[in-house]
């Protein structure tokens, strides 16, 4: 039938628009949110069968099932809370399996498959756009091909140069083994994981050996940042000649990192700065690189070059607000990202100013994303409040310790206090499906592990009802 309205275009399928996207099969919708999450699930398995075996330990013995699903995880979820010290218990086939797991958690099992079928030549479905486009964060298919490029290549253009610096220190030190050290670094640095095997200077030590050191502390936190900024960023940053603009998103992301980054640094100098235990023993230009790596590091990353156990009770707390709000969406990093922290803070300020909308920057953020923000808030308090409560439960630690643990889980930071290895058994997986929900989003994980969703094929128009609040 041919089209009568000349002002209403026919429908073009994607697949005659752009001959790379091909038709799938009709039948159920693909549902992204449960395949990433079944994508990270089987990713943890694998890890987990591979760690157990006596090859990936040093002393050539199997490893507890739930110690090698721990790791696993934490690998996979790019978190670095860890029962073991990696360099102590781990052979260099073990610390091969979970540098693997690292990367393939921080860029995403299915950006690496759509890559792959990229490189192939090979025709992409429509279906599996969709799930490439959730998977890095896309907001639209539009150049995602593009976006799934520069997610790789950065990546290994990235770490390469981090390997290379690191390696200008690791290897006087350590010899040819330090080449495999600044690799190892640079991949966990970059993917935001934090796990190390500096344990040849002493077990737990992370970069604590390293304070003082420049090019290692800034390269790290270079690392650290460029994973946590995002892929949209990046490729919204390399658009800007030609476009000579940047958008509200990426904005955002620099505004609020960079407050951050400042304000962790302040804070930690401030209240640190006399304490024998972390900073008071270091030169005044010492302590301030230390307060600026121990800020970035939170965040997202989880290395350390200061004793964590000895902070004082009011910077662990701050430390969780910072783990909490995490890195910028489609990162490597974790938390509820720093552009729902934004949203939350001036919809307060716009209620607070008797604003009908939230904006940003003199931009109006849609009603929906503020609704999102508000869902994505209340669960991640949910989980990391029940989370801390088991912990405190089971084992006898300091409430602030349990605290930073959960928080540090649900942030995939790995920051800890030194209580992870001694945990109980159901502490431990609280803390396993803790670190998987951060990872994935606590709205993906509640979608993923949905039987079924809503669906309202109309639009229903309810009468209003008065509620007071407040």
């Amino acid at each position: 039938m041919e089209n009568t309205n000349p002002t209403k275009p026919r429908f073009m399928p994607p697949h005659r628009k752009n001959p790379q996207v091909k038709p799938e099969k009709s039948g159920r919708p693909s549902q992204p949110a449960r395949i990433i999450a079944g994508s990270f699930a089987l990713v943890i398995l694998v890890g987990t069968l591979l760690l157990m075996l006596p090859i990936s330990s040093k002393t050539g013995t199997f490893t507890p099932p739930l110690n090698a699903l721990f790791t696993a995880t934490t690998s996979t979820c790019v978190t670095g809370l860890i029962v073991y010290d990696t360099f102590s218990h781990w052979s260099y086939f073990g610390q091969g399996v979970i540098l693997v797991l690292i990367q393939i958690g921080g860029i995403g099992l299915v950006t690496l498959a759509t890559f792959f079928t990229m490189l192939l030549r090979q025709k992409i479905g429509l279906n599996s756009m969709v799930l490439a486009q959730e998977s890095v964060n896309s907001g639209s298919l539009r150049n995602l091909r593009s976006l799934v490029r520069l997610v790789i290549f950065s990546t290994l253009v990235v770490e390469a140069a981090g390997a290379l610096l690191l390696a200008a220190r690791f290897v006087p030190r350590y010899g040819k083994e330090g080449i495999w050290i600044s690799i190892f670094t640079a991949v966990s640095a970059y993917c935001n994981a934090g796990i190390d095997i500096f344990g040849r200077e002493g077990p737990f030590s992370s970069l604590t050996s390293f304070s003082g050191d420049v090019v290692v502390n800034v390269t790290v936190m270079l690392l650290i940042i460029i994973g946590g900024l995002g892929f949209i960023v990046f490729q919204d940053i390399l658009s800007y000649r030609k476009k000579r603009h940047l958008m509200l998103h990426t904005r955002t992301v620099l505004f609020v990192t960079l407050t951050l980054i400042l304000a962790g640094a302040l804070v930690f100098f401030i209240v640190e700065y006399q304490n024998p235990a972390t900073l008071g023993s270091l030169s005044f230009g010492e302590k301030i690189l230390a307060a600026f790596f121990q800020s970035v590091t939170t965040r997202t990353a989880g290395f350390n070059t200061v004793d964590l156990a000895g902070m004082h009770d009011p910077t662990k707390l701050f430390m969780c607000v910072l783990m909490f709000i995490g890195a910028a969406p489609g990162s490597t990093g974790g938390g509820i990202k720093v552009t729902t922290f934004m949203v939350l803070v001036m919809t307060v300020v716009g209620t607070l100013r008797n604003k009908t909308q939230t904006t940003i920057m003199r931009r109006r953020v849609d009603h929906m994303v503020v609704y999102r923000a508000l869902a994505i808030m209340a669960l991640s308090v949910c989980v990391c409040i029940v989370t801390a409560c088991v912990i405190l439960v089971e084992n006898d630690v300091s409430t602030i310790d349990g605290i930073f643990e959960a928080f540090s889980a649900f942030g995939t930071v790995g920051l800890s206090t030194g209580i992870t290895p001694t945990l109980g058994i159901v502490s431990k997986i609280a803390l396993i499906l803790t670190m998987f929900i951060g990872r994935i989003g606590s709205i993906s994980f509640m979608l993923a592990i949905t039987l079924r969703l809503a669906y309202h094929p109309k639009r229903l128009v309810l009468p209003e009802g008065q509620i007071i609040v407040g």
